[in-house]
C-alpha cells in the first residue's frame, strides 16, 4: 500500500512539473493579442483584472484610485488584528501557511502590489461567460462589502471564484476545473497502467 501512494504521489509530482514547465494553467497562450497594462490609468471601476503566475492567474477587482480587492489566503490576520502587520503585502510564507489554514482575506492593495511585478490582463474572462457581466459599480461595490476575512480553499473558494461572484454573480474558477479535469484524467491513467 506504501509503494502504491509513494508511486501515485511521484507520477503526481511529475504532472505538476510537467504542467509547470508547460504552463497547462497559464491564461498567457488565451490572451496572447490582449492587452496587458501596468498603469492603472487604463481601468474603470469594476473591472476584472488577471495576472499570470507561473502555475495559475491571480484575480482581482478594479476599485478605482489604484486599488484592487483581490482574495488572498494569509494566516496573519487570523492570528493578529494589527492592521500595520496586516496591510502589508503578503509575503510567499503568509500565502503558504493562509494555504494550508485555509484562511483568507478580502484585501485592497495597490495596483503595483496586486500585480507583484506582472502585467495585468483586463476583463478577459468576459470571453468565457455566456452570460453579460454586471454593471461595473455593482462589480466594484460587491467587492468592497466583501473586503475582509474568509476562508480560502483552493479548488472551492479562491480568488477567482471571489471576481466570478463580483462580477457574473456566481462564483466559478476555470482554473480548479482544469486541475481537477487534469488529476482525474492522470489517475485514470494510473490505474489502467497499474490494472486496477
Amino acid at each position: 500500500m506504501k509503494s502504491s501512494l509513494l508511486d501515485l504521489l511521484v507520477l503526481f509530482l511529475d504532472k505538476v512539473s510537467l504542467v509547470t514547465n508547460f504552463k497547462l494553467f497559464s491564461m498567457r497562450e488565451q490572451a496572447q493579442g490582449d492587452s496587458h497594462y501596468q498603469d492603472s490609468s487604463f481601468f474603470k471601476r469594476g473591472d476584472l483584472l488577471e495576472v499570470p503566475r507561473t502555475l495559475f492567474v491571480h484575480f482581482g477587482i478594479y476599485l478605482g484610485n489604484n486599488k484592487v480587492a483581490h482574495l488572498m489566503p494569509d494566516i496573519l490576520p487570523a492570528i493578529s488584528e494589527d492592521k500595520y502587520l496586516t496591510g502589508k503585502v503578503v509575503t510567499n510564507k503568509r500565502l503558504i501557511l493562509g494555504v494550508l489554514a485555509k484562511v483568507a482575506s478580502i484585501r485592497v492593495d495597490t495596483v503595483q502590489d496586486f500585480a507583484y511585478g506582472g502585467s495585468i490582463i483586463v476583463n478577459h474572462m468576459d470571453k468565457s461567460f455566456k452570460t453579460k457581466p454586471l454593471s461595473n459599480e455593482e462589480v466594484a461595490q460587491r467587492a468592497e462589502k466583501l473586503v475582509g476575512a474568509t476562508s480560502y480553499s483552493l479548488l472551492w473558494d479562491n480568488c477567482e471564484h471571489f471576481v466570478t461572484y463580483c462580477r457574473y454573480g456566481f462564483p466559478v474558477s476555470f482554473q480548479t476545473d482544469k486541475l481537477e479535469n487534469f488529476v482525474t484524467f492522470e489517475s485514470i491513467i494510473y490505474k489502467e497502467m497499474n490494472g486496477n
